[in-house]
């Protein structure tokens, strides 16, 4: 019996029980006529209770033999009473009452509830987020569980339903699938609903029907449970914070404990359910026992390695031409190879999203498929089941964030990290690209320190210090400044008193250098788990202060006393989203104060280093796009403000307020988006220098340097006296601006400028003076560099235990066996993947049924 209907049975007890309170009332009161009438109804009502019992329970057990009796004393009273018996009232309530306690207990003891759970996926290739839930309720005597595949709609690009798909015959065969027009929710009413698309009415590639939206199914169940469709690797997107689905669900499914704090923070605690990640369950399953490969396939895989290639939507949404250019690069790596296969498997929306989202771009990705197809470069994967599919590969190569890592990762099988900017093989000097990857802090600085040092340091990928002391040209390993390989995780270096720090990005602790190495961690409160916890510092006197992205607070280090304080100051007059994007305002530094520039208006916040007392300034009302930076100039003691969007360069004393605004575009200006190649205007400039009566501008996502006359506004081009390529070497330089400009100071005197060519790595000094620019070389070992490539590692918080593509450790690299660093370690990798997940040991099914069975 359904639990709705043994409810339906004890509510109805409890109905015959006021029943006879009544009538033992109206035959106190000689109302034999109405007692008599309600006594018939007692009877018609037992006898339906009887019959629904033999419907949903088989022959009734004990409960139907005393109906049988309840019905032989209803019958016997009523009787009676048509006859003018004398009647006992009190000894046929009390029979009528133990009767009915005794049927009460029947139904509560002998009459077993069965739980009615549905499935309701949409793609056939996201059911293994539900298998193991299905699995585990079909294996529950006491449930029945049904699959009902939803249909779904394609977008079109202006937001309409298009296409509709239904997927119900492309589950596997041992699922026993229900359309779902022969399944009435309504009628049915389930004990619990399971989904896996969070996004309703909110996704811009597909919908589900919207006769299934959360809010709809909410009305016919009182447990509606969301499980992810995806597994990661240890980080989640921003727009998996908060979708329409997570308010309607009674339940959330998390992976684990941890994820928690990625989702919004108004969701009640009690709705995320660390349970792990039903997919889990099935390739560890299906990898313990492969398939055999479809037809067509083992031919292509016999006596070959086999690799998987995974091109996700991210990657393709991030830069679609570098994203093509990579799949072509990726063809030709494997191409003639008679040692390895390559199978590709595009993400099973990447079609309906090239349609959507860039249509433009979709011919060009048509003919590298077919291209692919036609020419049999290898397999073409389109089957629904992506942990069949690992089950029969050998290694991963492809995007970092997808679930498809995780996967692999919880196989123990290889990865090999993509990257979609990297379309050629390393030449000679392409190492640089990684390398090089900032304004060099030649002479131990950064722009504004107060002091000079005598060694010089670079920050590399993998976390790594590196030190030219004094006298040397070549930079040498120092140390390592982190367990993870890759991820951002520090920036600097900032001289404080003759002290070298570097500043967290992605970490949460500050580091202090000494002659061997890491002197000091000075630790934060772990407040966040996403990436991008800060992103820049300043040097407000003794203190640094970290500005935070992710992180909930600004935090103050106190460098004598070594304390810190944390300011809990609203983010977004700092840190904003336009259009999608987050964006961080500009940072400067005047006097004993520190200054945040709003990336959204014409604001500035002021906040006093020493007493933490703030205000909020307003700078321009003509300038709604928010300041990308803030430079000082030392002369004057006015800041420069350089624009997010539009020509505009602001001029801005905080002490008195006076505002001068500067149009700063010459003839011939224009902005290229850095990623998508379109003609803009945003991020014109992404630095500036003074010298005497003139500003000098570095190009962020323009295509010029810009000299500007102070006194007149007049905006004329200032051609560097260098050879400056127009556009990246290759795609081993990933370029966020042109070129920067920068200078080193002596207390209020400058004492060098430089110029950062960002396109190419190279570093110079600048005589505005004799317009002339000398190079200076930034010179490693690249013997040494290789020796500290790492290879198979942990990467990150958020992409665990896999090698990552740059110039050390190229694709061909791979496929040869022949990459620098550590080789693959399997059991190192299912270590570190094991801790990402609860009931990562393959009962995350079990587990999430066995709690949902608890709640209803």
């Amino acid at each position: 019996m359904r639990k709705a209907q043994k409810k339906q049975a004890e509510d109805f007890i409890k109905l015959l029980d006021q029943a006879h309170d009544e009538i033992k009332k109206l035959i106190e009161n000689k109302e034999k006529l109405v007692a008599m009438e309600l006594l018939g109804q007692c009877q018609e009502g037992a006898v339906g209770l009887g019959n629904l019992i033999e419907n949903t329970d088989g022959e009734g057990g004990p409960t139907i033999p005393l109906l049988e009796d309840y019905c032989e004393l209803i019958y016997e009273l009523h009787q009676e009473l048509a006859q003018d018996q004398e009647i006992h009232v009190n000894k046929e309530y009390k029979k009528l009452r133990k009767a009915l306690i005794q049927i009460e207990n029947s139904v509560k003891n002998h009459i077993k509830v069965r739980l009615e759970v549905v499935f309701l996926p949409y793609k056939a290739s996201m059911w293994d987020s539900m298998e193991s839930v299905w699995q585990a309720a079909q294996a529950d005597p006491d449930c029945d569980a049904y699959v009902v595949p939803i249909p779904y709609y394609d977008r079109e690009p202006n937001g309409t339903l298009g296409l509709c798909h239904y997927e119900g015959e492309q589950f596997p065969s041992y699922v026993p699938v229900i359309h779902y027009r022969a399944y009435g929710l309504r009628e049915r009413q389930p004990d619990a609903i399971y989904i896996h698309n969070p996004y309703d009415y909110a996704n811009y590639v597909t919908s589900v029907s919207p006769e299934f939206y959360s809010s709809e199914l909410k009305k016919y169940t009182d447990c509606l449970v969301y499980i992810p469709y995806y597994s990661t690797t240890g980080g989640m997107s921003e727009g998996q914070a908060s979708c329409p689905a997570y308010y309607h669900a009674d339940y959330i499914v998390i992976q684990a404990e941890k994820y928690r704090k990625f989702f919004d923070l108004s969701l009640p605690a009690e709705k995320l359910v660390p349970l792990g990640s039903p997919k889990f369950d099935r390739v560890m399953r299906m990898c313990e026992n492969p398939p055999e490969p479809p037809a067509g396939w083992k031919e292509k895989m016999e006596g070959r390695r086999v690799y998987f290639y995974n091109t996700s939507l991210g990657g393709m949404l991030g830069n679609t031409d570098h994203f093509l250019k990579k799949m072509e690069y990726v063809f030709h790596c494997f191409e003639g190879r008679e040692d390895a296969c390559l199978l590709w498997r595009p993400h099973p929306l990447m079609e309906s999203t090239f349609q959507s989202m860039r249509n433009t771009y979709k011919p060009r990705y048509d003919a590298l498929r077919d291209k692919f197809m036609d020419s049999d470069l290898g397999i073409y994967d389109d089957t629904p089941d992506i942990s069949n599919t690992i089950a029969l590969c050998d290694a991963y190569i492809g995007d970092a964030g997808t679930s498809v890592t995780s996967l692999f990762g919880m196989a123990g099988k290889p990865q090999f990290i993509l990257d979609n900017n990297i379309c050629s093989a390393p030449e000679e000097e392409d190492w640089k690209g990684a390398i090089i990857r900032g304004f060099p802090v030649i002479s131990g600085v950064r722009e504004g320190s107060p002091c000079m040092e005598e060694d010089s340091w670079i920050l590399t990928q993998g976390n790594k210090l590196y030190r030219a002391c004094k006298g040397e040209e070549t930079f040498r390993y120092f140390c390592d400044l982190s367990t993870y390989a890759s991820g951002g995780y520090y920036d600097g270096p900032i001289l404080i008193n003759g002290k070298v720090y570097l500043f967290p990005v992605n970490a949460q602790d500050i580091l202090v250098i000494g002659e061997e190495g890491i002197e000091k961690r000075i630790q934060l409160e772990p407040l966040v788990e996403q990436a991008g916890a800060f992103y820049s510092a300043a040097v407000v006197g003794n203190y640094l202060f970290l500005i935070p992205n992710q992180y909930p607070a600004i935090v103050r280090y106190d460098t004598k006393k070594e304390e810190v304080l944390y300011f809990d100051i609203d983010k977004n007059m700092f840190v904003g989203i336009v259009e999608g994007e987050r964006r961080c305002g500009g940072v400067g530094v005047k006097d004993e104060k520190l200054y945040l520039a709003s990336p959204i208006d014409g604001h500035v916040l002021e906040i006093h280093g020493e007493t933490g007392e703030w205000r909020l300034l307003p700078v321009s009302i003509e300038s709604p796009g928010g300041y990308l930076g803030m430079m000082l100039s030392p002369d004057e003691g006015e800041f420069w403000l350089l624009p997010f969007a539009g020509n505009v360069v602001t001029r801005w004393n905080p002490q008195t307020g006076e505002v001068r605004e500067y149009p700063a575009f010459p003839q011939g200006f224009a902005c290229r988006h850095i990623i998508h190649g379109y003609t803009c205007m945003e991020r014109p400039f992404g630095s500036a220098v003074f010298h005497k009566n003139h500003v000098y501008l570095s190009p962020c996502w323009g295509n010029q340097y810009v000299c500007l006359n102070k006194e007149t506004g007049e905006a004329t081009c200032w051609v560097p006296p260098i050879e400056q390529p127009e556009q990246p070497k290759n795609g081993y330089f990933t370029c966020w601006a042109k070129g920067y400009l920068g200078c080193f100071m002596e207390g209020r005197e400058v004492r060098e400028y430089r110029l950062f060519s960002v396109y190419d790595r190279r570093l110079y000094r600048v005589n505005f003076e004799t317009n002339e620019c000398q190079e200076i070389e930034i010179v490693f070992d690249k013997v040494e560099l290789r020796k500290h490539e790492p290879g198979f590692w942990e990467q990150s918080q958020w992409l665990q235990y896999a090698c990552s593509e740059n110039a050390f450790n190229a694709l061909p690299d791979f496929l040869e066996g022949t990459l620098a660093g550590s080789s693959f370690n399997k059991e190192r990798q299912l270590a570190s993947y094991r801790q990402l997940a609860a009931n990562s040991d393959g009962s995350s099914g079990e587990k999430i049924h066995e709690f949902v069975r608890s709640k209803i």
